[in-house]
């Protein structure tokens, strides 16, 4: 068994304890963003499991929706990120 080379932590723990992994990171042909997927994705970057460029480069995001999943979570929470919640979370 082969053990691919990656730049960065292979795994990092969060504050509430839990292990994230870049195993836990969503597949790069990910083309149906729910609001868990964006959540990990997120918690990726803030928690440096990825580099904010290469998050952006391996899901084909722009800055700008990268930036919004954030400020969703930061804000409101991960029920911002659901697509059915948009309306509600971003008019106020």
């Amino acid at each position: 068994m082969f053990i691919k080379k990656v730049d960065g932590p292979r795994s990092v723990t969060l504050p509430d304890g839990t292990i994230l992994s870049r195993a836990d990171l969503p597949p790069a042909r990910t083309r149906r963003w729910v609001a868990s997927r964006k959540a990990i994705v997120v918690k990726a970057v803030a928690h440096e499991l990825i580099t904010r460029e290469a998050a952006l480069e391996t899901y084909g995001l722009s800055e700008d929706e990268l930036l919004s999943w954030e400020n969703a979570i930061n804000t409101y929470g991960v029920d911002a990120l659901r697509a059915t919640a948009v309306q509600r979370y971003r008019q106020s």
